[in-house]
């Protein structure tokens, strides 16, 4: 368990200091639209998320450590956008329509709210 522990850490160091350097690079070359670096690494973490579910499910042999490391270490570190997408893939995908709208407008309009909240709080 440390070792997949370890594993997943590095991982995350990893992908969290792509997702910095992405942000970074976009800054210095596009400052006005400093957006399209979290825009980026969210696509690019949605399709890596994608690509790897597949790649697991067709091969259940595989150790889970490379599973959780890959997954949840690098592409969670690179985004939660990606975590995101795919549950509401799988809710789609299991008919569970009422639970994947529900999960989606909490998700983004709670979320927003919680921003704002938080900013508000901030500011106080």
């Amino acid at each position: 368990m440390i070792r997949m522990l370890v594993m997943i850490a590095c991982a995350g160091v990893a992908g969290t200091l792509l997702r910095f350097a992405a942000g970074v690079w976009v800054a210095q070359h596009w400052p006005r639209q400093y957006f399209l670096g979290t825009l980026a690494v969210n696509l690019l973490g949605c399709l890596l998320i994608g690509y790897l579910y597949a790649f697991f499910l067709d091969r259940p042999g595989l150790s889970p450590e490379w599973r959780n490391t890959l997954i949840v270490g690098f592409v969670g570190g690179l985004t939660t956008f990606s975590s995101f997408s795919l549950d509401n893939l799988r809710l789609l995908e299991s008919g569970q329509l009422a639970t994947l709208f529900g999960y989606l407008g909490l998700s983004v309009c709670g979320g927003l709210l919680a921003t704002w909240l938080g900013l508000t709080l901030a500011r106080l």
